[in-house]
């Protein structure tokens, strides 16, 4: 087994005359936070989904924990996966306790099973469990962050993906799910991959940092070895001035 949790290989992607990936080399590591950064468009989402395969490269192979994806095993390899996008993502015809459960209820853990996850989940997380029973849009939009991230742990994968999950939030708020966030790190080892566009959070939040420009790798990292070490102009840009300062 490699110590790399995502391997992409001469990926390339384009929409229409638009080519967002061009044989892409890419290796993230495993057991660790990588917070993809770069403007938008630059690529970041996009290596995401075709992590999840939501997105098929045009070539090259995509690989996580040492299988390379296809239509085959795919399903079967997203259910190591977590999944948190901006703005939650919940079903809104479900309570709390059924979004966050839903896949291991789709997968027939039992019920003392998904109780104990659930409720230490909450607890990890900052959810009160009086929440249970109430509907997304009755919670507020960190209480709504917080349920998606216990949903993506539900089945405690071995690999979580998180696409700007928290831009939507107000600064006060972010900083409180960061601090849960980084609870969460320590509390159970996993691979996480962050996609951002807000340096402030990918400096808090990264162990390694990788930019992207143009569908490229400008550089790749410890968050100190870039901000001493910019590998070109655009990255010292990006680290002293960020993208979004909100």
């Amino acid at each position: 087994m490699t110590d790399t949790c995502i391997e992409y290989r001469d990926v390339s992607k384009s929409y229409g005359d638009n080519t967002i990936l061009s044989n892409l080399n890419l290796s993230i590591e495993r057991d660790i936070t990588t917070v993809i950064v770069g403007e938008s468009g630059s690529g970041k989402s996009t290596l995401l989904q075709m992590a999840n395969g939501l997105i098929v490269p045009e070539q090259g192979q995509v690989s996580v924990f040492d299988t390379k994806l296809d239509r085959d095993n795919i399903i079967a390899t997203r259910l190591g996966i977590g999944y948190s996008v901006q703005g939650a993502g919940l079903f809104p015809h479900l309570s709390i306790f059924e979004n966050i459960s839903v896949m291991a209820r789709l997968q027939g853990w039992p019920d003392e099973k998904i109780r104990l996850r659930y409720h230490y989940l909450l607890e990890l997380l900052g959810l009160d469990a009086a929440l249970s029973d109430r509907f997304p849009y009755s919670l507020s939009g960190g209480q709504q962050q917080r349920a998606s991230l216990c949903r993506a742990m539900m089945l405690n994968p071995s690999l979580l993906l998180l696409d700007e999950p928290f831009s939507a939030l107000d600064p006060l708020t972010r900083d409180s799910i960061y601090q849960e966030f980084i609870k969460l790190q320590h509390a159970e080892t996993r691979s996480v991959v962050l996609v951002t566009h807000n340096m402030r959070e990918a400096i808090k939040l990264a162990q390694q940092i990788i930019v992207l420009s143009e569908g490229k790798i400008e550089q790749q990292g410890s968050v100190s070895d870039i901000q001493n070490n910019p590998a070109s102009e655009y990255v010292e840009t990006l680290f002293r001035i960020g993208i979004d300062s909100r």
